[in-house]
């Protein structure tokens, strides 16, 4: 079943190294998605695959230290990574993806962790207003509330624990 895995995911790989998400706003998520599992099963075994997805989501960070994406890469896959601003939920999927990767120590890693340190609220959750999913891609988006909440909070904890393994 693993190699079978592997051979899909290898298989589904954009070009430019990332991976459509379908459940979440999109190719963020769909390579954070993809590089645990590849992590999973192995780093070295995966490790073309993991270098193109590393490089594709460096080369997305914002100015800001965060990432994010909009729904038009839904219809437009070129803006696949892209959007208006950066998003915590959208941050915390590219530092899950990059500490998968083996990249927990990384000068983007701990970019992303600024980020998120300095929009966190006094009540210690993220706030954002935007669409997180898509329902059916450009007929409706969904909310989820918890995004902005649980995964920026889960992406710092997993980058910390990286530090202290380093």
């Amino acid at each position: 079943v693993r190699a079978r895995v592997r051979e899909y995911l290898l298989a589904e790989q954009e070009s430019d190294g990332s991976w459509f998400g379908r459940w979440g706003t999109n190719y963020i998520y769909g390579t954070w998605s993809a590089l645990v599992a590849l992590g999973v099963d192995g780093l070295e075994r995966n490790q073309e695959a993991i270098e193109r997805a590393v490089a594709w989501l460096e080369a997305r960070q914002n100015e800001d230290g965060g990432w994010g994406e909009g729904n038009e890469t839904y219809h437009d896959p070129g803006l696949s990574g892209t959007g208006s601003c950066s998003r915590a939920f959208q941050t915390g999927w590219a530092l899950l993806g990059l500490v998968a990767a083996g990249r927990g120590d990384s000068t983007a890693v701990h970019r992303g962790a600024e980020y998120l340190a300095s929009t966190q609220s006094d009540r210690g959750d993220w706030p954002d207003p935007w669409f997180t999913a898509p329902g059916f891609p450009r007929v409706f988006y969904l909310k989820y509330h918890g995004y902005s909440r649980y995964f920026p909070l889960w992406a710092l904890a997993t980058a910390r624990q990286s530090w202290q393994r380093t």
